[in-house]
This record gives structure tokens, sequence and C-alpha cells, in this order.
């Protein structure tokens, strides 16, 4: 019974609960320094749910990982949270218009900045699997041997800055607040822990709209071609409409089936993977004309 209570509310929990305090929070002039309470929340909530009902038990075992992932979740979320401050000195250059809706209920103002996100992210992500020096700094969060929640933040900072500028720029061109920046922050953060975790979480049918970790596992096949599927962040609306939306409900993973099937040696310590884009060795076959199967590449 235990379980099947973490394996129903976890996703809501996070979410509805985590988000919701935060936009609840903000909305009633507390500190955005509470965000940072309701991430280590969600951060908790996480380990323990894998641990509750894991996907793959052995997924929760470190495999001498677990520092590098741990170097790379602060590292990148402190630039997520840390950039929110520059939203004002940003704004100031990067407005064309300030037309922000800001006559509506701040949770939909939220929601609207997701949406927004969540199409110039997609689209980065997007290309990253076919332009070869976005596809050099992505490599590293492909390079994953087993799939928890930590994974999500696992990537080289430059990449998750080209992606958060392409989701946050069209925002700040229409007076972005700072205070629907700092929930949109978390709200990143929350969806990276939900997309990569190792939990066997249900959400049923919203499965099929929300990009959760049913869905993304299939992004991280490591085979050219099989992984080019599945890109969004928060939803799967670009995948449909780019034709890149993947699902087969009977298909199980292990270890076996992630990684870079043409770079099974990718570094694996953190400041090696922050270097490696850099490297000859580095470069892809991404680099190279992709014709329309994706065959080519050295993953994805």
């Amino acid at each position: 019974m235990g379980n099947d209570f973490v394996r129903y509310f976890y996703a809501p929990f996070l979410l509805l609960g985590i988000n919701g305090a935060g936009i609840a929070l903000v909305a009633a002039g507390a500190s955005r320094w509470w965000l940072f309470a309701l991430l280590a929340a969600a951060v908790s909530a996480s380990f323990a749910a894998e641990r509750f009902i894991p996907y793959e038990p052995e997924w929760n075992d470190s495999a001498g990982d677990g520092g590098r992932d741990a170097a790379h979740a602060v590292v990148n979320e402190t630039l997520i949270l840390v950039s929110v401050t520059a939203v004002p000195v940003l704004a100031a250059f990067v407005t064309v218009a300030d037309v922000w809706p800001g006559g509506w209920p701040f949770a939909v103002q939220v929601l609207f900045a997701i949406l927004v996100a969540d199409a110039g992210i997609t689209l980065v992500h997007f290309a990253s699997h076919k332009v070869g020096v976005l596809w050099r700094l992505h490599a590293v969060h492909h390079s994953v041997r087993r799939f928890y929640g930590f994974n999500g933040l696992m990537k080289h900072p430059l990449h998750q800055s080209v992606e958060l500028t392409a989701g946050v720029a069209p925002l700040l061109a229409v007076g972005l607040p700072v205070d629907v920046a700092a929930v949109l922050a978390l709200a990143v953060a929350v969806q990276l822990l939900l997309q990569h975790s190792n939990a066997d979480y249900r959400v049923g049918p919203l499965r099929a709209v929300l990009s959760l970790n049913e869905g993304h596992r299939f992004h991280h096949l490591k085979w050219a071609g099989a992984g080019d599927v599945n890109f969004g962040l928060f939803t799967l609306i670009w995948d449909r409409m780019l034709g890149t939306y993947s699902f087969d409900p009977g298909r199980r993973f292990s270890s076996d089936d992630l990684g870079m099937a043409d770079k099974p040696r990718y570094p694996s310590g953190y400041l090696a993977q922050l270097s490696e884009p850099f490297r000859a060795r580095g470069a892809c076959a991404a680099d190279e004309p992709v014709d329309d199967l994706g065959q080519g590449r050295a993953k994805v």
C-alpha cells in the first residue's frame, strides 16, 4: 500500500506540490530564498521515491559517478538560480516591448512562461542532435549509464546556458518579471528530476502529454538515430509537431541500452567532461552531413 501511494502521488507532489508551493510563496511576497528549500525538498523526495519504487534497482547504486553527478547538479542548478538575479539587467537590454500579461493570475503567468520556455529549449535540444558544435557539448548528458534524478542536471554548463537562453530570451523580450523567472527556474529543476527519475511512478494518460521518465528513457537509447525522439523538457507537444514522439509501453531498459554506442569510453570525470567537447576526439559524426534516417552520428 505504501509503495502504491508513492507510485501515484510522487509526480503530483513534485509537479503540483513543490511548484505550487513556489508559486504561492512568491506570489505572497515571500523571499525567493524559500525556493532553495523547496528544491532541497524535491531532491530529497526524488531520492526517497527511487528507493521505495525503483524502476531498475541497480541504478540506485553509484557506479563511481555519484560525486561527478553531484558536481554537475550543484554547478548547473546554481547557475540557473543565480541567473534569475540577472533578469532585470538582461531585460533592460533584451526587452523589445514590455507587453508581459501582468494582469493574469500569477499561476497562469508561470504556466505561460513554462510553455514558451519549453518551445525554445526543445528546439535547441533537437538542434543539438543535428549540429556538430552543439552535439559536442550535449554529448556529456548522453554519456550516462544509469538513469536517475541527478542525470537531469548532468549537463555541460555551456550547453545548459544555450538551452536556457533559447527558452528565456523570448520571455525577456516581452518583459519577463523576475518573480516569474524565479518560479520558472524551480520548475525546470523539478522537471529534470522527474524526467530522469529511477522511480517507477505513474501518471496515467498524461504520459502522452508530459515529458516524464517513461518517455524520456527512449531519448537515451545509445544507438545512432534511436534516441532522436522525445526532446521536450516539459511537454511532448513539440515532439508531436516535429514528428519525434515515440513510446512503446512494453519496452524495458537496462544500463546496456544507455550511453553512446560509438563512444563507450567517454570520459567519466567531471573536469574531463568539461574539457572533452574542446578536444579533437570530442568530435562526433554529427559534424558530418546527416541523412534523413539519422545515420552517421556517434549517438542519438
